[in-house]
């Protein structure tokens, strides 16, 4: 006779299925360390601008490169993964290089309005063509890379749900393209960080929900891939 998981483990596996997406895309660190070379360069920018010192571009480059470094080196201490600390370094890098080479402030934050208009082209092909990159992370951290198309209900879940991502990568490349237009410095660090990881704890947390709205009652969510007999 099979055992009999009981009120309390009845509970927490639906704990564990209310919303997956929590556990396996949250986490707010490093979307928070994204943003905060920006607000470092902006703040460093503008002190040494009012006090008229030389080259304030110059030293709020500096500051967000250092800080940069010292975030991807904390991290890595931590046991995260390299590639990603090293992609967050190079941008930070490069958009100190790239206001310090025009001498406008508000190119700093440059390289991220183009690094969210291509995630948005990304993701909106991805949906284009039956591939939703929600589908392919989500796929990959449970282990099934590609058993999730032939479920066509987590397809079209997975479908649905990378709409609000699009959303999302919409959203900040309008305001940070107005903002960089308007040539907003400051306006532009407030909101990399408004837009940046609040906005990522909605997308996960309405990613779920839009999914479910896909799959038929009982089906065993993400973790367990549904594929039809061939």
């Amino acid at each position: 006779m099979p055992d009999d998981p009981g009120p309390a483990g009845a509970r927490g596996e639906r704990a564990r299925e209310v919303d997956p997406f929590t556990e396996l895309l949250g986490g707010r660190g490093q979307t928070v360390d994204a943003s905060v070379p920006g607000v470092v360069f902006v703040a460093v920018w503008l002190t040494a601008d009012a006090l008229a010192w030389a080259q304030p571009i110059l030293l709020g480059g500096i500051a967000a490169v250092v800080v940069a470094a010292m975030i991807a080196v904390w991290r890595l201490r931590r046991g995260e993964r390299p590639r990603a600390l090293a992609v967050g370094l190079l941008l930070a890098v490069g958009a100190a290089l790239l206001a310090l080479y025009t001498g406008r402030a508000e190119d700093f934050f440059l390289p991220r309005i183009v690094a969210n208009a291509g995630s948005l082209v990304a993701w909106l092909v991805s949906i284009a063509v039956r591939w939703p990159l929600l589908g392919v992370v989500v796929g990959t951290l449970t282990g099934h890379p590609t058993l999730w198309r032939r479920d066509p209900d987590l397809l079209r879940g997975y479908s649905r749900a990378s709409w609000v991502w699009v959303g999302q990568y919409a959203l900040r490349v309008v305001v940070f393209l107005g903002l960089w237009w308007a040539g907003q410095t400051a306006a532009l660090a407030v909101a990399q960080a408004v837009l940046t990881w609040p906005l990522v704890v909605v997308c996960v947390a309405a990613s779920w929900p839009v999914v479910r709205t896909a799959l038929p009652p009982g089906h065993p969510g993400p973790r367990r891939p549904v594929v039809p007999d061939s």
